[in-house]
């Protein structure tokens, strides 16, 4: 291949350190790469120290770690606290569009799926903003008995937050422990998978990169728009993923796409799946650790760890998101590949391959949670939300969300309830709900096939999901917030506050 000039040659370079595929223009094709492995912070004396930067790359908000712009993985154990120092070095004014503009450039962490405490400097998505030029301190306490898998940490400045997750600001978050419910996953190669989408709507190489990942012509959902969105897997587009023939890996998959939707299935083979969202099968279910699935929806949000099994030698299989019909006003969310699944090669064996992680069996016994909810099924609904949308806006139960709103509903620490999440629209949504877990176990009023314990749960249009509510944990007391995790639809009003006491 000839030399290429100067330039390219230095956007070569920065991709790379960004974990990105290297496109190149002038030769209208892609190079592909090996699954990046982001850079991953453990605990030192039971504190994970760490310093984020919230910064503006090429038009792009990133975080900025350790000299590069690569979010790191966070690993901690039950019992630890999270010490991050999160500075705003974005600039004063920005030169991208939010959701209700101007744009000022605000920002904060939230830490999606762990139960810990909604006050500062805790999980507090209301009171610590930071604006340019700002320092917000974190000290977020593990609880001791906290279940293991996989959470996510990202941005959540009510109205931008769409804006800068869209541009990768995100991480995952590994509480440690997982083997103490399946113990072969504490001896098998681990993948810590970050599914993002990245905008194309602006892109001069957008119709390259969508035949890159096999985006089809006709969308399968009806809609008129152009696919504005690929996804990209911890950073790279269409990366390889090794993986021997019968070689039994572990993967923990995140969502972290502010408003697309994955389909998840693997060519020729099934999840083993362990966790659903952070938590594991086994934890409400002790006599059923595991349960095997050819696809998986995956919302916004949602996670995904699992067990897979490499394919026969000779054949190639690809991980990809089959398409999902979003409804008659849903974005386009087309099926689309999302990585190749590749034999080892010689050349990689040596000291350029990226290093075995083996994990050390915990041998501790694990904790198990059974709960009696048929009664709960059985009674009326404590609470119901109501999702509606119009020309203006989005709405819960009729209201737009306001940061100095009084909390919608509250709740007394130490119970259960059964809400109803009804969905008025003609486009799915998403519900999470920070700071607690909840059974999801009816749609449309039917009993779902697999009722799973969740943190995010898809909302079919015009229907309708029923959930058990988890309220018993009391770290959890203080102002905390429920709503739509598509992004752009909470910006936009598609949120309320929630008082645990």
């Amino acid at each position: 291949m000839d030399l290429l000039p100067m330039n390219q040659m230095k956007r070569a370079r920065i991709l790379l350190l960004t974990g990105a595929q290297i496109f190149i223009p002038a030769l209208g094709c892609a190079q592909t790469v090996p699954l990046p492995e982001p850079p991953q912070v453990r605990a030192s004396r039971h504190v994970v120290s760490l310093t984020l930067h919230a910064v503006n790359e090429n038009g792009r908000d990133a975080f900025a770690f350790d000299g590069a712009s690569v979010a790191p993985v966070i690993r901690a154990s039950p019992g630890d606290v999270l010490k991050i120092t999160y500075i705003n070095d974005l600039p004063p004014k920005s030169g991208e569009t939010c959701a209700v503009n101007p744009c000022m450039n605000m920002t904060n962490l939230h830490f999606h799926g762990l139960t810990v405490s909604p006050d500062a400097p805790q999980d507090d998505v209301i009171g610590m903003i930071a604006m340019p030029g700002q320092v917000l301190h974190y000290s977020v306490e593990i609880p001791r008995d906290h279940p293991p898998g996989l959470f996510w940490y990202h941005t959540h400045p009510h109205g931008e937050s769409h804006r800068q997750v869209l541009d990768g600001m995100s991480g995952a978050i590994v509480i440690e422990g997982m083997e103490r419910y399946v113990s072969e996953v504490g001896r098998l190669r681990e993948r810590v998978v970050v599914v993002r989408g990245r905008s194309i709507e602006h892109d001069p190489n957008a119709a390259e990169l969508r035949r890159s990942v096999e985006i089809p012509a006709k969308g399968c959902g009806g809609e008129a728009e152009a696919v504005e969105e690929v996804f990209t897997v911890n950073g790279a587009v269409r990366p390889q993923i090794e993986i021997a023939p019968k070689e039994r890996q572990f993967w923990r998959i995140v969502n972290a796409s502010p408003d697309r939707y994955l389909d998840l299935q693997l060519d020729g083979q099934t999840f083993e799946i362990v966790a659903l969202d952070g938590m594991p099968l086994a934890y409400h279910g002790p006599n059923h650790p595991t349960r095997t699935n050819d696809h998986l929806l995956l919302a916004p949000a949602g996670r995904l760890e699992a067990i897979v099994t490499g394919p026969p030698s000779g054949s190639h299989r690809a991980l990809r998101t089959r398409c999902v019909d979003t409804g008659p006003d849903g974005d386009p969310n087309p099926e689309m590949v999302l990585a190749d699944l590749v034999q080892p090669s010689s050349d990689r064996s040596g000291s350029n391959a990226p290093p075995r992680q083996m994990h050390a069996i915990d041998d501790r016994p694990p904790l198990h949670k059974p709960l009696d909810v048929e009664r709960l099924k059985k009674t009326a609904p404590d609470f119901t939300v109501m999702f509606t949308e119009d020309k203006n806006g989005f709405y819960i139960n009729g209201r737009k969300f306001t940061p100095d709103a009084n909390p919608m509903t509250s709740v007394r620490v130490g119970t259960y309830q059964h809400w109803r999440i009804v969905n008025e629209t003609a486009e799915l949504h998403p519900f999470h709900i920070h700071q607690v877990h909840f059974l999801a176990y009816a749609e449309n009023g039917a009993p779902l096939p697999h009722p799973a314990w969740l943190d995010t749960v898809n909302v079919p249009y015009r229907g309708s999901v029923d959930v058990i509510l988890d309220f018993t944990d009391p770290v959890i007391k203080g102002m905390s917030v429920f709503h739509c995790h598509l992004l752009n639809h909470e910006d936009k009003g598609m949120m309320a506050k929630i008082l645990f006491k």
